[in-house]
């Protein structure tokens, strides 16, 4: 099979079309963000009996949960610099799981668990506004965002890690009682319903992913 390179996806109007409503959907997502967050904090919400942290001690485990997050998050980069398809995919499904978020964070109103340590990423606080965010609960974002970096890769070594990362970074978000376990438990389904439908708007067909993988593994 002919690998689908940058050069054949800027002349394909279909591509282009894509990239640039999700730049524009992205776009203003990002610019809605920091209004949202700061919204949803300044809100009271109950807090969830979680029979799960209540038997495990807080834990301050942001360095390593950022190690996992930015350098899965690095090879996501990589391989979708070197391969538009990747690209275009991820770029549309973490649009949509970012509406799910809003819609699942709006909707149900949470304080966050008891015993929390702030998780305070200096680059993702950026989309957050000026304080730190703590309610922006059900679901887990880091854990679907790696789960969607391990749906979009194609090489069986990259799926793996990527896989890894993410139960990893699931338990950890547990251990610093960041979420609330039904948060991470939630963060499954909805990743994997934004890789569904963002694979039908990217206009990736399953077999086409399929024989993809088995070429860059050749």
């Amino acid at each position: 099979m002919k690998q689908f390179t940058w050069r054949m996806a800027i002349t394909n109007s279909g591509f282009r079309k894509r990239l640039i409503t999700g730049l524009i959907l992205l776009a203003a997502l990002f610019a809605f963000f920091p209004f949202f967050f700061q919204f949803i904090q300044q809100r009271q919400g109950i807090v969830l009996h979680d029979y799960l942290l209540s038997n495990i001690p807080a834990i301050n485990v942001s360095v390593l949960l950022f190690i996992c997050i930015w350098l899965t998050g690095l090879l996501i980069a990589i391989r979708a610099i070197r391969s538009p398809s990747i690209f275009i995919n991820f770029f549309v499904v973490i649009s949509f799981l970012s509406v799910f978020r809003i819609v699942t964070i709006s909707s149900i109103a949470l304080n966050p668990p008891e015993k929390l340590i702030v998780l305070a990423d200096p680059l993702i606080s950026t989309f957050y506004g000026k304080n730190f965010i703590t309610k922006d609960l059900l679901f887990s974002g880091h854990t679907a965002t790696l789960l969607l970096i391990y749906l979009c890769l194609e090489k069986k070594a990259d799926r793996i890690i990527a896989l890894s990362a993410s139960v990893l970074v699931g338990v950890l978000v547990l251990v610093q009682h960041v979420h609330y376990t039904i948060d991470v438990i939630f963060a499954v389904p909805f990743a994997y319903l934004s890789w569904y439908l963002g694979l039908k708007l990217a206009g990736l067909k399953k077999n086409y992913i399929a024989q993809s993988r088995l070429s860059t593994q050749q």
